[in-house]
């Protein structure tokens, strides 16, 4: 690590502290009952499921799950989307809006990230959650976590982040809620002084999925999504419904309510009567296994996948986006498109021999082209992984209206994919 680097991962935290310091201060009159959902992916999908519960009970860190996006949340201020002057806004700000400003719902819902080194641990030493739910466990961001090998703190990434995400549940004070098939979070949460609550998938008795829709049966009880969700979801519901009963709220089996954010499993008309399923959110092998997963379940005939690289993995790409070809290798869709560099180089070539329409692009511009003069129509395309796929999707959408629906389309990103000639 460099001296800038080692400079500007010290600063961060100083500056996360500041606001922090005055945040609290608005956490303290507001005094809430918190709850914190963590894990390396489907932290999302899990707020929102607290939320189509709690409604107007609780208040909901929508898009701040950083240090900093929580402070600023705390304190009712929206972070830096744009240009780097509005720090001096925040830096002047924060001090007022920590005496004059505070929200007033009973419960407090926090998504916390644990994309860097001692982020999960600074959020939840200061936070203290009352519950907190770890929903998942994995390689996200491990790019980051390389130099806590390399100075010895660790012996391999994967102890790194497990680490880091379990400063949560060390950090909880009454109910820990963990997903029962991951032994790493057994061993993580072990002699903490939280009760431990592990959900079992076999609770799950049913799943079916469809471009449009999912429904998970419990027996006595079925959740039905109005987008095409993952197996995986089990473990949310069944947290869902063990955080219902410790808060003794009542459970709503209606899903009418829960809104699903851009790009994680969203359901698209696309021109020509195309059906389009957007998780291009993020990328990792985590949620590609998910959402791959779930295209095996899908029932739907003329199954296309469009499949950006998996980023910021560091040493551990090559790895990771060999395991990549080994789970679309099974998912036996009619057509695969792949873009971007990585999976030009390590992806494809485990795949060229062995899949009939497996196809590899540089850039999305190229990937679109050959999109619109081989879709007819009568297809099912899922769209996962990074290089701008909301791009892609935004071209093929049958409503340009539609375009609200999609991630990232924020000024900044739109500058980003301008840059790259995506227009």
């Amino acid at each position: 690590m460099t001296i800038v680097s080692k400079f500007k991962k010290k600063f961060y935290f100083v500056a996360a502290g500041y606001f922090k310091f005055f945040a609290n201060i608005s956490l303290k009159r507001w005094h809430p009952r918190i709850i914190v959902v963590t894990g390396s992916a489907g932290k999302t999908t899990m707020l929102n499921l607290i939320e189509s519960q709690l409604g107007a009970k609780a208040h909901y860190s929508h898009n701040a799950n950083s240090a900093f996006g929580i402070a600023f949340d705390i304190l009712g201020m929206r972070g830096i989307t744009g240009s780097k002057w509005k720090w001096a806004s925040l830096i002047f700000r924060a001090p007022l809006r920590a005496f004059s400003y505070r929200h007033h719902e009973p419960f407090y819902i926090v998504e916390c990230d644990g994309e860097r080194p001692h982020e999960a641990e600074f959020i939840a030493k200061w936070l203290k959650p009352e519950v907190s739910c770890w929903v998942s466990l994995g390689r996200s961001h491990a790019v980051f976590f390389e130099n806590e090998v390399k100075e010895g703190k660790f012996d391999n990434v994967d102890e790194a982040i497990a680490h880091e995400f379990s400063t949560i549940p060390q950090n909880t004070r009454k109910l820990v809620l963990i997903d029962g098939e991951s032994a790493k979070m057994y061993r993580c949460t072990e002699n903490i002084k939280a009760k431990v609550v592990s959900v079992d998938h076999n609770d799950l008795q049913g799943y079916e999925v469809f471009p449009d829709k999912a429904v998970f049966d419990f027996g006595k009880h079925k959740f039905v999504f109005h987008e095409p969700m993952p197996r995986d979801v089990t473990v949310q519901l069944l947290m869902l419904k063990e955080l219902m009963d410790y808060l003794d709220e009542d459970i709503s089996y209606s899903l009418d309510n829960f809104q699903m954010p851009p790009a994680r499993c969203n359901f698209l008309h696309g021109k020509k009567g195309i059906k389009i399923i957007d998780s291009s959110y993020n990328a990792h092998i985590i949620s590609m296994t998910t959402v791959l997963d779930m295209v095996k379940e899908l029932q739907a005939e003329n199954k296309w996948l469009v499949i950006g690289d998996i980023i910021d993995q560091g040493k551990l790409e090559g790895e990771e986006h060999e395991k990549l070809a080994k789970l679309l290798l099974d998912t036996k869709v009619k057509n695969i498109v792949m873009i971007g560099r990585r999976t030009k180089k390590y992806t494809y070539p485990l795949l060229k021999d062995k899949v009939k329409n497996v196809h590899s692009f540089d850039k999305p511009q190229q990937a679109l082209k050959y999109l619109e003069e081989n879709l007819t129509g009568k297809e099912t395309v899922i769209f996962k992984g990074s290089q701008y796929l909301e791009w892609i999707v935004e071209k093929l959408l049958d409503d340009p209206r539609d375009v609200d629906k999609l991630a990232r389309q924020d000024e900044a990103h739109r500058r980003r994919r301008a840059s790259w000639g995506l227009n």
